[in-house]
């Protein structure tokens, strides 16, 4: 994986597993990955911490590892930020820019980096056995920490009592200015809500839960304002709370939740619920119909701990995820690396049918940071023609190199509209994305997608209800080396799947089936 900052970083995997290493998804270079965390903007830079095992490419060990991106698709990888130690294993949490100095770790003119994070303690340690919230410091832009030698700052005595997401809040009616923790007892499936205006001493406001999908534990909570579309006096508030197992596509998965946060509580609106005492309390085929009328971020197997960005530029809300499933996480077919990052996705609320719900678009610089090329390379325009019961080949995947395929489709009476992805000469493999009028579902499968035998729930169909808008199929894929990213309807909908095909396997191929579809734009364009 290359960068804009520095030069290409040297191949460290195997020869039969480097050909996976994603062109334009973030992976730490040797080593384990897993939840994004601290998700700061500063200085012009994005920062990404993660999940990291220092040591290894399995979960273990955990710390933060940390990455800077000036594009969010082009990283530069940094040395461990906050290490585990004897006593505790660092978890999740955030970062925020202590503009006000409110916790005098900084200064009014240089205000400091402060890291929320989960201290899970070891055995060794005086709170053997719990989970608990601590804090560390930089004073240098992020690239040198400190723990806070008061740690930790919030406790509840709970042995899975975690994540903190800390955001500024700003006040509204009695409320005043301060600092607002969601957090979770992931056991529990409940959000817990803290208010501080030091970051040091937290007091308890309210909680949140079990609804909707409730089946495993929650993790990874995220709570922002956003405007539904773009009108300031309609402002809402999107919760984002991860849950594993039981998502929608099984495993690892997110959902959210719309409402209102009055600085002490959030209050979901009545139609962003469909399990109001949790999926779990329900008997079998209602549970799974009521997973179905969940709100998911993505529809796929491999989207999970998503959570957005502190202090991005022009108030963008922009969240990662990490590009993976705890089913078969440590069983993925890549050494000495381990697992990546969604791309990072631009976030916002529209109105459907009365009810405000997420899009999201996939954040595609034009530009490299910093270099006068484009990026972006286009191997195919098209606008407006007809298919029937034919595969139309389209340009193959470029070896390297990601690509991004744009299509709009009018299905017409054609039942069925194929993309076969990153497939071969005889059609027999690949990665297969359906839209099915009849069921008006999107559908990605990726059990003949190459390499699916490492682990029992590899192999996979999900699916996806999908209306259309004026009968007109829109798609966004982006195609990696490992993985496919799919953007339906304007964002509407997203599927996101690992895969892990076999060399050479890089054809794609569009078919109708069954009467004929008119494809009214089409676009392929590699980036690197």
């Amino acid at each position: 994986m290359s960068s804009c900052l520095d030069a290409a970083r040297p191949e460290t995997a195997p020869a039969e597993t480097a050909r996976f290493r994603p062109a334009i998804h973030f992976t730490a270079r040797d080593t384990w990955l897993n939840d994004p965390n601290g998700l700061v903007f500063h200085d012009g830079l994005y920062h990404l911490f993660f999940q990291n095992n220092p040591h290894g490419s399995v979960w273990g060990n955990m710390s933060w590892g940390h990455a800077t991106s000036r594009d969010l698709l082009h990283w530069t990888e940094h040395p461990v930020a906050i290490a585990g130690d004897e006593t505790e294993d660092i978890f999740s949490g955030s970062v925020v820019v202590d503009h006000g100095n409110t916790s005098g770790f900084g200064t009014a003119d240089a205000p400091a980096l402060v890291a929320i994070y989960t201290s899970a303690y070891k055995a060794v340690s005086e709170h053997s056995g719990s989970q608990a919230q601590s804090l560390a410091y930089s004073t240098d832009a992020g690239m040198t920490w400190r723990k806070y030698g008061g740690n930790p700052v919030l406790t509840r005595n709970s042995a899975n009592f975690r994540d903190p997401k800390v955001f500024r809040y700003e006040g509204e009616g009695d409320q005043d200015a301060c600092w607002v923790m969601v957090a979770v007892e992931a056991q529990h499936q409940k959000v817990v809500f803290y208010r501080s205006e030091d970051l040091k001493s937290w007091d308890f406001l309210s909680d949140f839960g079990p609804a909707n999908a409730d089946a495993g534990e929650w993790e990874c909570p995220d709570l922002f304002p956003l405007a539904v579309d773009g009108d300031p006096d309609d402002v809402r508030w999107v919760l984002i709370v991860n849950v594993n197992p039981g998502a929608v596509a099984g495993g690892s998965g997110g959902q959210y939740f719309v409402g209102n946060f009055d600085g002490v509580r959030f209050a979901p609106d009545p139609d962003s619920i469909a399990a109001p005492e949790g999926v779990a309390s329900l008997p079998g085929s209602a549970a799974a119909t009521a997973l179905q009328e969940c709100l998911w971020l993505d529809w796929g197997r491999d989207c999970y701990a998503s959570v957005s960005f502190s202090n991005a530029p022009d108030d963008r809300r922009i969240i990662i995820g990490w590009m993976n499933n705890w089913d078969y996480a440590n069983e993925l077919p890549t050494a000495p690396w381990r697992s990546s990052m969604t791309l990072a996705r631009e976030v916002r609320l529209t109105a459907v049918n009365g009810s405000a719900r997420l899009v999201q678009q996939p954040v595609l610089a034009d530009f490299c940071a910093g270099e006068g090329d484009p990026t972006a390379k286009d191997q195919l325009n098209a606008d407006s023609f007809e298919f029937k019961n034919s595969a139309l080949r389209l340009p193959d995947a470029v070896p390297g190199r990601a690509q991004v395929i744009s299509a709009e489709i009018l299905p017409g009476r054609a039942g069925r509209v194929t993309f076969n992805l990153l497939g071969n000469d005889e059609g027999s493999a690949g990665t297969v994305l359906s839209y099915n009028a009849a069921t008006a579902k999107l559908v990605l499968d990726r059990r003949r997608s190459g390499n699916t035998g490492f682990h029992e729930k590899f192999p996979s169909v999900e699916s996806a209800p999908l209306v259309l808008d004026d009968g007109v199929l829109k798609l966004q894929m982006v195609v990696d080396r490992c993985s496919v990213e799919v953007f339906a309807q304007g964002g509407m909908v997203v599927l996101t799947d690992l895969v892990f095909p076999a060399e050479g396997h890089a054809q794609n191929r569009l078919s109708a089936e069954g009467d004929s579809a008119t494809i009214l734009k089409l676009s392929v364009s590699t980036l690197a």
